[in-house]
């Protein structure tokens, strides 16, 4: 089996606080069957897009409560990851407050360590579209 025959992944979460896990446990085993047949091109790719999927799904459920759906899909150089929220606000940058342990770099990790981000709203809410290096 190729890299371009790993099936897509579609997971839908209540929008629970332990869904920040189960988006990253889905993830995990996503990738795991990726690095089967295609190894990541550097050692922290793995890393960098469970980063990204952690931050995605943290900001969804302080932002967009409610249910959300997360997509896992092959590029041809990387992952595609779409996470379907409630919310048809724009993510925004937040500003960096140090006293509140870490808030406000999340949309910029998502930023910084993708190759392309896109946000289409609709009327149930907003597809988040990010791009990621394997």
């Amino acid at each position: 089996m190729g890299a371009q025959e790993i099936a897509d992944r579609r997971v839908r979460f209540p929008g629970a606080l332990g869904d920040v896990t189960g988006a990253r446990l889905a993830t995990e085993a996503y990738l795991r069957d990726l690095a089967r047949v295609l190894p990541p091109a550097a050692p922290d790719r793995r890393d960098d897009i469970l980063l990204v999927i952690t931050e995605l799904v943290a900001n969804t459920l302080e932002y967009a409560p409610g249910p959300f759906e997360l997509r896992l899909s092959r590029t041809f150089d990387g992952v595609h990851v779409v996470l379907r929220d409630t919310s048809p606000e724009l993510p925004a940058p937040r500003r960096y407050d140090p006293g509140r342990e870490g808030r406000g770099i999340g949309w910029y990790l998502v930023q910084t360590l993708s190759h392309q981000v896109g946000v289409i709203t609709h009327e149930r809410g907003k597809d988040i579209h990010v791009f990621l290096p394997w």
